[in-house]
């Protein structure tokens, strides 16, 4: 079945940088787009950014927009974001989400048919 398994979450201080990692299986993890997806404590899912099968195409949030990069090896089967400039506003859970298709379609950011269980990454000095 499939798997998506995030890791990599902590504690960081404001203007710190995090990686994160997600770890897919049961699925051929080169053949679909993946996004990251965020909740805060109290609030909805926000989008994050995402990318295509190949690499080749990412989108991002305007709120991340130049602070995060999205990545992939589809030859380990990893998802990546590397979070700099953290900020406060920053702290949520970040799920690891498979979309249905290969390519980024835009609108369609929360159309995923499977989502990990989230790490939890905290911004606070």
């Amino acid at each position: 079945q499939v798997q998506l398994v995030e890791s990599g979450g902590g504690l960081v201080q404001p203007g710190g940088s995090l990686r994160l990692s997600c770890a897919a299986s049961g699925f051929t993890f080169s053949n679909y787009a993946m996004s990251w997806v965020r909740q805060a404590p109290g609030k909805g899912l926000e989008w994050v950014s995402g990318i295509s099968r190949g690499g080749t195409s990412t989108s991002y949030a305007d709120s991340v927009k130049g602070r995060f990069t999205i990545s992939r090896d589809n030859a380990k089967n990893t998802l990546y974001p590397q979070m700099n400039s953290l900020k406060p506003d920053d702290t949520a859970v970040y799920i690891c989400a498979k979309h249905p298709r290969a390519t980024l379609v835009p609108g369609k950011e929360y159309d995923n048919d499977y989502r990990g269980q989230g790490t939890q990454v905290t911004v606070s000095s």
